[in-house]
């Protein structure tokens, strides 16, 4: 990774990655009205609004970005970093699926949310990582931690409105399931 960061707009630039991202969210969340469901769980509206907005700017910023970072073709870097945000990418788009086809009655438990009561901000931190590192950029690399650690702030507060929303069936859940990754508990009988 180098200091100065390289600003070319290309075809093989990071914005394939954050292209494939934002449409899953349009796509797959947007037009079904599903982003109702994550968008309303937050405590206070002021604190929700200045959250939305900060979390807004750095995946923008990034996005931007992405659109002038090379990924370094050819290079270890590359080679690294590519199957890490495939992986990541792939990963997200099952959370995205799992999401968009529970109920909106129902809390998401099925797929890879039987491993993690947040698998969206875990595969989408995987593939921004990856990300980073095909593209050999820090820059790149320290928007992804600042949306990843402001993002996973926001969980506590999503974990809230499920409660109330979803209530023991959610409560239950929470109890088999670890917040970030692991295996699962098993029901006791």
């Amino acid at each position: 990774m180098s200091l100065t960061p390289a600003f070319e707009i290309g075809l093989w630039n990071a914005w394939i990655f954050m292209f494939y991202h934002q449409l899953l969210c349009i796509i797959l969340l947007g037009s079904k009205g599903l982003l109702i469901k994550s968008s309303a769980a937050t405590p206070h509206k002021n604190i929700r609004k200045k959250i939305v907005t900060f979390l807004g700017l750095i995946y923008y910023l990034a996005l931007i970005y992405s659109v002038f970072l090379p990924l370094k073709l050819g290079t270890m870097w590359f080679y690294i970093g590519l199957p890490v945000a495939l992986s990541g990418l792939i990963m997200y788009t099952i959370v995205t699926m799992n999401f968009a086809t529970t109920p909106l009655d129902e809390p998401v438990t099925k797929g890879l949310y039987r491993y993690s009561r947040n698998p969206q901000y875990l595969t989408e931190f995987l593939m921004f990582i990856g990300v980073s590192i095909a593209s050999a950029s820090w820059i790149f690399l320290l928007f992804s931690i600042v949306y990843e650690m402001s993002m996973l702030s926001f969980a506590s507060s999503e974990e809230r409105f499920c409660l109330e929303k979803y209530g023991d069936a959610y409560r239950e859940y929470m109890n088999k399931t670890p917040r970030y990754v692991g295996i699962p508990k098993s029901e006791k009988k």
